[in-house]
């Protein structure tokens, strides 16, 4: 049984004990907490704390449950002298993130083509298990792409400036090398750009429902009841052979011996390999974003055929699963960690050099969607998660079933039902797939939400409301 100790509201830890280095930290509320503790998630974040190096404390977000490895929801800061880089506190879709897009059109608006516009959408763009899109590189381009992500993108026409300058990283990180991606993955992700996947991926279109926030609001370019779009979706085949091809690499080469789980199979930061896995990541990363980029460039030309003078632009894109190189200050010194946030959004507050400049006066948009047929926030990033939780916060809504549980529970009549009560309209490659998808195999993005914002990691600026979603 873990010790699980209350420090304040919303606060839990597991103290330092055993072969644990820090102790590890659990954000959620009482009723979140009771959820949480159905699978491995706490065992799991215990087992984070005793890596190598690790800085502080270990963190959960309320969103968590069991992943491979870290928990979905997992965050770990290392010491670049005595820590380690770890595939499981990353995850297999490197850089699964979020885009969100706003339109000039209102709900009234959009309501009276909205079949149309989600024939075109799910025709345009290609959602499920290995499904490949229209797209099609050649080696020498992949290898560009994988270096370079959105400025690609750019070159190719299917990219402005403007969305260059509204995504984290502008949508390339620099340490990049195509040549430590296999041909195997490069493979698996070549025909795959433009494409959403499967699972928890989607296309969502959505309105702005309430703003808590009106300054930010503005600034971001929210206008209640005007129609925004959010992307999920991240590396695909690609990101999933790399992180598999280095998990081996670094079992073959370092052992799983002394390790709390095997899953956790790491590379001390000053080796070769994890240098290597680093670019390996960052390229896949690149991929990712390119990917959403396209998928973006597709979804304008779907909402220009129904609505010629429709305006789509770029308020941000966040990345999730990700190991990134940034300064914080612990114990009043500034020194360069290396975060890991696996299932977990970065939330730099005002100020900061890494976000767009336009958004420096107010901080960085975060972006924590709900499942299908509830609502999603955008909130905005604070000084407080820089000195609580490494700049992190939340990333969705978070599993409460097992994809297995909710296909034996959930039923195709009543989830439809369900979608249709709640005036939200859908295509999937699968039913099966919408089932594992359903709103009730997750956690409630309300209370997920209210947490962060009463933690002050992230505030609430505005939440969106569904109309209709392409799944894979």
């Amino acid at each position: 049984m873990i010790e699980l100790k209350k420090i304040s509201k919303n606060v839990y830890e597991i103290p330092k004990q055993g072969k644990m280095l820090v102790p590890s930290v659990i954000l959620a509320s009482e009723k979140l907490i009771e959820k949480i503790k159905q699978d491995k998630t706490l065992e799991q974040a215990k087992n984070i704390s005793m890596l190598p190096g690790i800085v502080e404390k270990s963190i959960t977000m309320p969103d968590a449950h069991q992943g491979y490895g870290f928990p979905i929801g997992g965050v770990a800061a290392f010491d670049l002298k005595k820590g380690i880089i770890s595939p499981g506190g990353v995850g297999y879709d490197i850089n699964c993130g979020v885009r969100l897009l706003k339109t000039n059109l209102t709900k009234k608006e959009f309501l009276e083509k909205r079949e149309k516009i989600l024939d075109e959408l799910y025709k345009n763009i290609p959602s499920g298990v290995g499904v490949g899109g229209e797209l099609k590189i050649s080696e020498k381009e992949m290898n560009e792409l994988l270096e370079q992500g959105v400025e690609w993108t750019l070159k190719k026409g299917f990219a402005t400036k403007d969305d260059i300058e509204k995504i984290e990283d502008k949508g390339c990180i620099k340490n990049a090398d195509a040549k430590k991606v296999s041909q195997k993955a490069k493979a698996r992700g070549k025909n795959q750009l433009g494409t959403i996947g499967s699972g928890n991926h989607f296309l969502e279109v959505q309105y702005v429902d309430e703003i808590f926030d009106k300054k930010t609001a503005e600034v971001f370019g929210l206008k209640k009841d005007e129609i925004t779009i959010l992307i999920h979706t991240g590396s695909r085949g690609l990101g999933h052979q790399t992180a598999s091809d280095y998990i081996h690499k670094m079992e073959k080469e370092f052992g799983i011996e002394n390790l709390p789980d095997r899953e956790l199979v790491y590379a001390p930061l000053e080796s070769q390999l994890a240098q290597d896995y680093v670019q390996a990541m960052n390229a896949s990363a690149n991929f990712a974003f390119a990917n959403r980029q396209i998928i973006t460039y597709n979804i304008r030309k779907s909402f220009e055929k129904f609505f010629p003078k429709s305006k789509i632009k770029l308020v941000y894109d966040v990345t999730h699963n990700i190991a990134k190189f940034e300064p914080f200050k612990i114990n009043g010194k500034k020194i360069e960690l290396c975060v890991h946030r696996k299932g977990a959004t970065r939330a730099f507050g005002k100020g900061r050099k890494e976000i767009p400049e336009e958004y420096r006066k107010v901080g960085q948009p975060v972006l924590i969607p709900g499942s299908m047929g509830t609502a999603s926030y955008v909130l905005k990033g604070t000084k407080e998660a820089e000195e609580f939780s490494f700049a992190s916060t939340a990333h969705g809504a978070g599993r409460l079933m097992s994809r297995t549980r909710a296909k034996e529970e959930i039923t195709e009549s009543s989830l439809k039902k369900e979608l249709e009560e709640s005036n939200v309209k859908f295509r999937a490659g699968s039913i099966k797939g919408m089932l594992e998808e359903a709103p009730r195999a997750y956690k409630d993005i309300e209370e997920v939400v209210r947490i962060v914002d009463e933690l002050g990691i992230s505030k609430k600026v505005a939440r969106l409301r569904p109309l209709m979603v392409v799944k894979g």
